[in-house]
């Protein structure tokens, strides 16, 4: 019988909500609770089967538990990237979720602490990076390199080789044509049609899609 990891997932939202489903179907890991820094007085409270332990105060403690792995369920990119690098600095391990329903080509690799949902398609040649997040039915052609932090929402289609940029997001339905890159921090609007290259740092949206702004 595999002994299982233990896990904490920093987040208990809704996109937490499906990260620990995804745990539990994955079968690599007990979930052993979550981490909430938003909600301090949600300490104690049961959610989806685990519990909330508190906030980042107890990184200390889940040592002594024998709690090695971690995994950020929350959907802010840049936040993801930030406090997965502290629990690093703290010595956790990044847990990667892989939906069993997700179909990932042999030879692409996926970064630690990425999620990757039921439906998704990862293409041969394709790389992900860490703290990612391939969201439910998105589909990568072959030689896409999403970088860490990356946000492609559910039911997006991204052609051959198109780069995503870090921390950069694709929303639900969007689709980007072959060979693009879509710049560090950009967010590409919902049911948008990229037809060439999105800058870093801006709002792009429309069909086919167009910069609106510069994102503060």
């Amino acid at each position: 019988m595999m002994i299982k990891k233990k896990v904490v997932l920093w987040g208990a939202s809704h996109h937490a909500v499906v990260v620990a489903d995804m745990i539990r179907l994955q079968g690599e890991y007990e979930l052993a609770g979550f981490l909430d820094d938003i909600n301090l007085g949600r300490r104690g409270e049961t959610f989806c089967g685990a519990v909330v332990l508190g906030g980042r105060e107890q990184l200390e403690l889940l040592k002594a538990r024998d709690i090695a792995h971690i995994m950020m369920a929350f959907g802010n990119n840049r936040a993801r990237l930030t406090l997965a690098e502290i629990a690093s600095a703290k010595g956790y391990h990044l847990a990667t979720a892989l939906h069993p329903r997700a179909l990932v080509a042999a030879d692409v690799r996926i970064g630690a602490g990425t999620a990757v949902m039921g439906g998704a398609v990862i293409n041969p040649g394709s790389a992900v990076g860490e703290n990612a997040i391939i969201n439910t039915g998105a589909i990568l052609e072959h030689g896409c390199n999403i970088h860490d932090g990356a946000l492609v929402n559910a039911g997006s289609l991204i052609g051959g080789n198109v780069i995503v940029g870090k921390a950069a997001t694709i929303e639900i339905g969007a689709i980007v044509g072959a060979n693009l890159r879509i710049g560090a921090d950009a967010v590409v609007g919902a049911g948008s049609v990229v037809l060439k290259d999105i800058p870093e740092g801006v709002l792009a949206y429309g069909n086919p899609a167009k910069v609106i702004r510069t994102i503060d």
